[in-house]
């Protein structure tokens, strides 16, 4: 399975994006799906999982309330919604796949990952 995100770019603190993630391969109804980030200097931090029929969602604390994860398995891609973004959700954002259960994710890791694409919040 091949991943690639795309839709990061720069807005203001408060702002909105959608990231895209559009996957090619196997099944992608197969995979439960999630994302990730990294800023400069900190470690990777889990953002949102999706799972396979998009019912059940799940999300890291810091971005509960304001992203949304999820995903149209006819067009093999999973979305990720960010409302009022704050400078600190400025990072590389991920997907990654797993055929595993969530917790794959959760704990990172999932059987394929993606390039990144790039997030600035301005403040």
């Amino acid at each position: 399975v091949q991943l690639q995100a795309s839709g990061g770019g720069l807005v203001q603190a408060g702002g909105s994006l959608r990231l895209s993630c559009a996957a090619s391969g196997r099944s992608f109804s197969s995979f439960v799906m999630g994302w990730f980030r990294q800023a400069p200097g900190k470690e990777r931090e889990f953002v949102a999982t999706i799972s396979r029929s998009g019912g059940s969602t799940y999300y890291a604390d810091s971005v509960k309330g304001r992203f949304t994860i999820s995903r149209d398995n006819a067009k093999n891609t999973v979305y990720l919604q960010m409302n009022s973004l704050k400078p600190e959700d400025t990072a590389v954002y991920y997907c990654a796949a797993t055929m595993g259960g969530s917790s794959r994710l959760v704990t990172y890791d999932p059987d394929y990952r993606g390039q990144g694409t790039l997030v600035t919040v301005s403040s």
